[in-house]
């Protein structure tokens, strides 16, 4: 894979939905899978786009744990970033149905974003969102809670399912105000590559339905062919299908 600064900076140039419909082109995966679902919003959805790959763990905070506290497990969860080839994007799934406490706040956030982390995802709640903000650190959660209520991290690095999609360690994600998506890896550096070739496609039509022109069925037509026409040579380029 290309050097991981320049990938992470080009795809952050686009939205996930744009990086949805440029991974559909490479035909690797059903359309219907990928992605998480509407549960996960973004808290802050003015933000850019985040990207990063995942550093899993399960949480809880309806019964006490055994021994220890969730602070206690950051260095742990700290340790498997080294492990990433690039800067983590840490994932929770609250096992708690429905969520108890917050599974993030201040505290954690900042620890994870000053050892590169670039954002957390969670099933479960969240909290101190306007001190979160003011870090600047991209955050996606299923609901806001107070408290933190008997927090204790479960286990790390073991897959996750967070939104309705399955989350393994070093999977690399994108997300933004649209929600969460996989980026299949061996891809990654292509879905870049051609991003700016699928928005030139979709300006063929953007450009004359949002202009101040009159218009006419057929010049709409015409146009609508010409960027599916642009997407099928995108598709036969970079297909995986035989």
């Amino acid at each position: 894979m290309e050097d991981i600064t320049a990938l992470f900076k080009k795809l952050r140039e686009f939205d996930t939905p744009t990086i949805c419909n440029v991974i559909e082109l490479f035909e690797v995966r059903p359309r219907n899978q990928g992605f998480m679902d509407h549960r996960i919003q973004a808290a802050y959805p003015e933000f850019e786009p985040a990207v990063g790959f995942a550093s899993t763990a399960s949480f809880r905070s309806d019964e006490p744990p055994g021994g220890g506290n969730v602070y206690g497990s950051l260095q742990a969860q700290l340790e498997t970033f080294e492990a990433l080839p690039g800067p983590a994007m840490v994932v929770f799934q609250d096992i708690d149905d429905p969520p108890v406490g917050a599974t993030f706040g201040e505290v954690m956030c900042s620890t994870y974003q000053a050892f590169g982390s670039t954002g957390l995802i969670t099933s479960g709640g969240g909290r101190d969102l306007e001190q979160v903000r003011a870090l600047g650190f991209p955050v996606f959660t299923g609901s806001t809670i107070s408290s933190h209520a008997d927090c204790h991290t479960l286990h790390v690095g073991l897959p996750v399912r967070v939104g309705g999609l399955t989350v393994r360690t070093g999977d690399l994600l994108h997300a933004d105000a649209n929600g969460v998506t996989n980026i299949p890896i061996d891809i990654a550096a292509e879905v870049a590559d051609i991003g700016d070739e699928f928005i030139a496609a979709e300006r063929i039509v953007l450009d004359y339905v949002q202009s101040d022109v009159p218009k006419k069925i057929a010049e709409f037509t015409e146009r609508a062919e010409g960027m599916s026409a642009a997407m099928a040579a995108l598709r036969d380029r970079v297909s995986r299908q035989a």
